[in-house]
């Protein structure tokens, strides 16, 4: 969906906001979304570690026994989820996917999902990180579905450091888990709105997004 970064380019009625705009915006096509989360996991994380305890399982899929958290599993899984508006994304499996979106299209986006997925698992460990899990959304354009919102950045995925890496713990990791962990710890109900972070989680988490960036683009300096 993504046109261009570069303010330039814009429309030039919002020209005068340049300034403002400029390295923070983007200009798209407007898609129709496809209320799918697709998710996808190479290794055992998150949510999906604590549903594999509880289950032995993750959206219907099977896994063999015996994992440890942190795991790289047997081959990335394609592990879908709801499109809330309000509330928590629900897990689907395969057939609720298709209930929702027609055969065709869910297997669209699945393909789709772990193609991109195994390709950019690939780049990371070309530098130094391992790519445990992502999520990616899609929509119709112009009669065709093409990948929507933002994709393969700390908001939506997990990066680990590959020279940190030790399967049985949660790993050091570039991405807002920092912030779920924070939350965790409050008494909170996770009933909006959500508490003000203190300014050393918002700084940590900052730092954070910031090595990602660095190491995934080479680039130094923001």
């Amino acid at each position: 969906h993504l046109i261009t970064t570069n303010v330039d380019d814009f429309p030039p009625e919002i020209h005068k906001y340049k300034e403002l705009l400029s390295g923070r915006s983007m200009l798209v096509n407007k898609a129709e979304r496809i209320d799918v989360e697709c998710v996808v996991r190479a290794y055992l994380a998150g949510s999906a570690w604590r549903a594999y305890k509880k289950d032995g399982s993750i959206c219907d899929i099977e896994l063999p026994t015996g994992l440890k958290e942190s795991d790289k599993l047997p081959e990335p899984i394609f592990t879908p989820t709801t499109k809330a508006e309000s509330g928590h994304d629900m897990p689907m499996n395969q057939k609720e996917v298709e209930d929702a979106v027609g055969v065709e299209v869910a297997q669209t986006i699945k393909d789709k999902s772990l193609e991109i997925m195994a390709a950019a698992g690939q780049e990371a460990e070309s530098k130094g990180l391992i790519l445990s899990d992502t999520k990616f959304e899609f929509g119709f354009y112009e009669g065709e579905i093409i990948l929507i919102d933002e994709a393969l950045t700390p908001d939506s995925s997990r990066f680990w450091p590959m020279d940190d890496y030790e399967p049985g713990r949660s790993q050091r990791s570039f991405d807002k888990q920092y912030v779920r962990d924070y939350l965790d710890s409050l008494d909170w109900d996770k009933t909006p709105p959500g508490p003000e972070l203190p300014e050393e989680v918002v700084k940590k988490t900052t730092e954070r997004y910031m090595e990602a960036y660095k190491r995934i683009t080479g680039n130094p300096k923001l």
